[in-house]
């Protein structure tokens, strides 16, 4: 049985990989600082659950022959930038060692954050210039992968805009998606930025989870991992009104932040990761809600 272990195992992303891969077969073991996280977000989960805050130390001196690092701060208006930095990075170096000491297959979670205010579509080796701090780690660790990793199999993969069980954890840098349909849901209108033509790239877990597993067996690089298509916020609205049975109409409010540290746009290019980590989204934004929200009833109100 081929062992993996999964940083931050208990989180939205991380959680959802660790299921899969003991579903199809993968001795697993779960590293995550949040108790609440390994706890509620691995329903049936049989492998080992380790709280552990990896950008400290990393208990494990068994064999491994996979690690997918998902453990960071994903809050790109998380208030404290050189906390942000020093614990993304060294979270990364504690796995590389990790890594290097086991021969581990390396995947990793990179970001489209590395893009910034980049033009569209976003392509590897393109318009790299981040505007947060979170982005900013994320293009170092790229970096630092390719120059230290050289020789070993590795495998980044660029998020754009995750959405998917699990995420509620999250809070503030959950999705959209999560935020507005929680408010409809209550009984609320979705409230937007003005006037709602800020465009992402959104992407089911699913198909991130998919691309992790993928990776196992591709090319090695850095590959974006998105849809190709940018949807607005107020399409996004309409398309939760039809999926979730709802009539809402926005309401918008003035953007609390600078407009240069905001990503107004995303949208990945796919054609090296289709060519290479042979990937393509199996999901669309309507059926990847519908299957979100599966079994919630939101014409009435919840609590």
């Amino acid at each position: 049985m081929s062992t993996a272990l999964v940083t931050g195992g208990g989180g939205f992303i991380g959680s959802n990989i660790a299921l899969e891969l003991e579903k199809q077969g993968w001795d697993v073991v779960v590293m995550d600082r949040d108790p609440l996280g390994l706890a509620e977000n691995l329903p049936g989960f049989q492998g080992q659950r380790l709280q552990v805050d990896v950008s400290s130390e990393i208990p494990w001196t068994g064999p491994l022959d996979a690690v997918f690092h998902q453990a960071a701060i994903t809050d790109p208006r998380f208030p404290y930038d050189e906390v942000l930095w020093k614990n993304n990075l060294d979270s990364y170096r504690l796995v590389r060692d990790l890594v290097k000491r086991t021969g581990a297959k390396f995947i990793y979670a990179s970001s489209a954050g590395v893009y910034g205010h980049s033009d569209q579509p976003m392509r590897e080796g393109q318009g790299e210039d981040p505007i947060t701090a979170y982005g900013a780690s994320k293009l170092e660790m790229d970096r630092l992968v390719a120059k230290e990793l050289a020789g070993h199999f590795y495998v980044g993969l660029r998020y754009f805009n995750a959405y998917g069980p699990h995420e509620s954890g999250k809070g503030r840098p959950a999705s959209m998606i999560w935020h507005l349909a929680n408010q409809m849901r209550m009984g609320e209108n979705p409230k937007l930025f003005k006037h709602g033509e800020q465009k992402r790239d959104f992407i089911y877990v699913k198909d991130i989870v998919r691309a992790n597993l993928l990776a196992l067996n591709s090319t090695p690089g850095v590959y974006n991992v998105g849809t190709g298509v940018a949807t607005s916020f107020n399409e996004l609205v309409d398309v939760l009104n039809g999926v979730l049975g709802q009539n809402r109409t926005p309401e918008y409010f003035d953007m609390p932040y600078e407009p240069h540290t905001y990503q107004h746009f995303t949208q990945a290019e796919l054609s090296t990761a289709t060519e290479k980590l042979h990937y393509t989204p199996q999901w669309d934004l309507k059926s990847g809600i519908a299957d979100y929200f599966s079994g919630i009833d939101f014409a009435s109100r919840h609590t």
